[in-house]
């Protein structure tokens, strides 16, 4: 049986056509979902987009509700004029990766946070979220405020949803910085708030979080492909 020039041209043109789709670079779609109190969290939650978006990646940011009774919000000044949308629960599995971020209370995260992944049930019954990326950053009042166990206990969360954990490496070398008090480890970014909250993010933490955001992108991007 004899095979035409042009049906072997044809079938040589469409494995080409092929590969050239799959070296095009997939974008990945990013979900940054925060709590922050006092505004901390929030800047560096805007820090973490920006470095998903400079890895190409279709980034949002959203944040989880206020669970706080009104008047005791703002007796405490929390921050209530923040311009992210608030999430919804059913809207995770739209996202390649999920940047958790949240403060820290007495060594564990903040309990908006708590109860917003705490609804998570139909998900990880559905294992809608299995080998999605997740990430965490966090803030707290003082240098040994509990900055690595939030993130630390945290992270069974992500892997009972059968997510692909990611930290901070060390190929951020700010992290290594010992010329000033920072935040900041191989587990997520993080910020130190001082204890009356007016201390902000340092350009150090800010490079970290744009770092980790970059990192998780990247890595979302490639499975995701």
């Amino acid at each position: 049986m004899s095979v035409s020039a042009a049906g072997i041209n044809f079938s040589l043109d469409f494995k080409r056509l092929d590969l050239e789709r799959r070296r095009e670079p997939v974008m990945a779609k990013v979900l940054v979902l925060y709590y922050s109190t006092y505004g901390h969290i929030e800047t560096m939650a805007q820090a973490v987009a920006e470095g998903a978006r400079e890895a190409g990646a279709d980034v949002v940011v959203k944040r989880v509700p206020e669970t706080a009774p009104d008047d005791v919000a703002r007796q405490n000044h929390f921050k209530l004029d923040q311009a992210a949308p608030v999430a919804t629960v059913e809207e995770l599995p739209e996202y390649d990766a999920i940047i958790f971020g949240a403060p820290t209370r007495f060594g564990t995260v903040a309990s908006q946070m708590r109860s917003f992944v705490d609804q998570t049930g139909g998900l990880w019954f559905s294992g809608a979220l299995v080998g999605k990326v997740g990430s965490i950053f966090t803030s707290t009042a003082t240098q040994h405020g509990g900055q690595e166990s939030t993130i630390l206990g945290f992270v069974p969360t992500l892997l009972h949803h059968g997510m692909v954990v990611v930290g901070l490496p060390y190929a951020f070398a700010g992290q290594m910085n010992m010329d000033e008090i920072t935040g900041g480890s191989p587990y997520g970014a993080s910020t130190l708030s001082k204890s009356d909250g007016s201390r902000q993010p340092s350009e150090n933490e800010l490079a970290g979080a744009r770092f980790q955001g970059k990192h998780v992108a990247g890595i979302a991007a490639k499975i995701a492909g």
